[in-house]
């Protein structure tokens, strides 16, 4: 019986591609900002792309907080072959910023969520082990009698 392996998920798939791209690429490899319509570019010099990996792995790169920072720093878009091709608006630069305040802002809440909850457990755990150990007590104090 032949088993066909499971094809990899369209994320891992996008990350090999952007890993792909990485390699190829400065830009991406150095997370500078890349001009408008860059996707376009790679279609054009990679034709045998897929559309929807390469949305999904220039969205993953696009997302990373390494690129977000560059952004927020401001400066120049590039195209693929490291060309400076035109300046970051402010609303690019706004809009960076406000995605990473609100993305630290949600893992800090997580993180503070996460650290309640095992303080919790770690309470009900001690506060059971000293209902052991009174029950214990009492116990062996009513089995002398």
């Amino acid at each position: 019986m032949n088993v066909a392996s499971p094809s990899p998920s369209p994320i891992a798939s996008a990350r090999a591609l952007l890993k792909e791209l990485q390699e190829q690429y400065v830009v991406f490899r150095e997370f500078r900002p890349l001009a408008i319509g860059v996707d376009k570019q790679l279609l054009a010099a990679r034709p045998d792309l897929d559309r929807k990996l390469l949305r999904l792995a220039l969205r993953t790169h696009t997302a990373s907080v390494r690129y977000l920072k560059t952004v927020e720093k401001g400066g120049q878009r590039f195209d693929l072959d490291g060309n400076a091709v035109a300046e970051l608006t402010e609303e690019h630069r706004t809009h960076a910023a406000e995605t990473l305040r609100e993305r630290f802002r949600k893992e800090a809440e997580q993180r503070r969520a996460k650290e309640a909850a095992e303080r919790a457990v770690k309470e009900a755990e001690q506060a059971a082990q000293r209902r052991t150990e009174k029950l214990n007590r009492l116990a062996a104090k009513f089995a002398k009698r």
